[in-house]
């Protein structure tokens, strides 16, 4: 074996010291981010979150989730949090501020910028990207049928569309639950009380359901066998499935969409606590929100984003779609939710 004199055994020690200096310091930390998988995950892992990534020597990995799985980690790891982040729909992210486990977002520039609806609980959590909930109806079955295109939340209860109606179950869907509430309104009810939406389903709209579906993920499918006439949906997972040659379209119902948004929040006692509001900051910036809708059709809850040609398009169609919504009552909702969910699994879902 060649020995070195002590000069070169020096140098090579000092050598491996500063490599081993040089891999420390360039050593990556990961935040996780819980958020739903599919498109949202591939927008913004492919997309939105490399400039925070190249910038902070951090890497973002997606836990993958709905709302209530996502939840449900947070609330089990309450007190040695895994998660740094969390997007949940906005009715679920009410519930988790109210279980304590989010972390009110520091003040930020991008903060006074965002529409009033996406300040939740002063800033405890706050939108991310906004929707609607409409309705998407199967223009290959209606052309075929020579129906003309839906106009109201009321065509759910068409008699020609009997055995023809997917409709997402109310205590596992935020598209189900706002469908609902549309209807119940039309029939005198209001956010605090559902009777007259639940009396009058079983004889109007109830006989038109062919399924109730416990998520979006059948949707598909179901339009593509002809199976789904009409549905509640938004217009980015119309938008989506047009994109993979599905024969739907979106409605705006007359009587006005509701307000659906995704929401972040940085979760309480995380072990990057500076960090994770720094994501949460960025990703309310123009510039993320901006990649977001240019790479996923995300709508933008900051006022300033600013884009061109199809994105520019899209941003303008869903503004118009947001201002004729109304954003429902989360706090009387979630504090009846539970009473509501066994009533609709008891008389209608039987």
């Amino acid at each position: 074996m060649m020995s070195l004199s002590r000069p070169g055994a020096l140098a090579a020690a000092l050598g491996m010291t500063l490599l081993a200096c040089g891999g420390a310091q360039a050593q990556t930390r990961t935040l996780y981010i819980g958020m739903n998988g599919g498109n949202m995950e591939k927008t913004f892992t492919q997309a939105v979150f490399g400039p925070f990534e190249q910038k902070h020597n951090v890497k973002i990995a997606v836990v993958p989730g709905g709302s209530a799985d996502i939840l449900a980690k947070a609330q089990a790891a309450k007190d040695k949090p895994q998660m740094h982040l969390m997007f949940l729909d906005d009715g679920v992210m009410y519930r988790a501020v109210g279980m304590g486990l989010c972390e009110k977002q520091k003040p930020n520039p991008n903060l006074a910028n965002l529409l009033p609806v996406a300040h939740i609980k002063d800033d405890m959590a706050t939108g991310v990207t906004i929707s609607v909930t409409g309705l998407a109806y199967n223009t290959k079955v209606y052309a075929e049928k020579g129906w003309a295109p839906p106009t109201s939340w009321l065509d759910l209860a068409d008699p020609k569309l009997k055995g023809r109606v997917v409709f997402q179950s109310l205590p596992s869907s935020t598209f189900g639950l706002h469908a609902f509430l549309a209807f119940n309104q039309l029939k005198g009810g209001t956010d605090a009380n559902v009777d007259p939406g639940f009396k009058a389903w079983p004889s109007t709209i109830g006989p038109n359901v062919l399924e109730y579906i416990s998520n979006s993920a059948k949707i598909s499918e179901m339009a593509q066998t002809g199976e789904a006439a009409l549905f509640p949906y938004t217009p980015t997972q119309s938008t989506i499935l047009k994109s993979k040659g599905v024969p739907v379209e979106y409605v705006q119902p007359k009587e006005g969409a509701i307000v659906l948004m995704v929401a972040q929040c940085v979760i309480a006692n995380n072990t990057e606590p500076q960090l994770a509001q720094e994501l949460a900051a960025y990703l309310l910036s123009p510039q993320a929100q901006a990649l977001a809708l240019e790479n996923g059709n995300y709508n933008p809850t900051n006022t300033k984003v600013q884009v061109s040609g199809a994105a520019a398009a899209e941003q303008a169609r869903m503004n118009g779609f947001v201002k004729a919504a109304r954003a429902v009552d989360w706090d009387e909702i979630n504090k009846n939710r539970a009473v509501w969910n066994t009533r609709w699994s008891r008389t209608i879902e039987r």
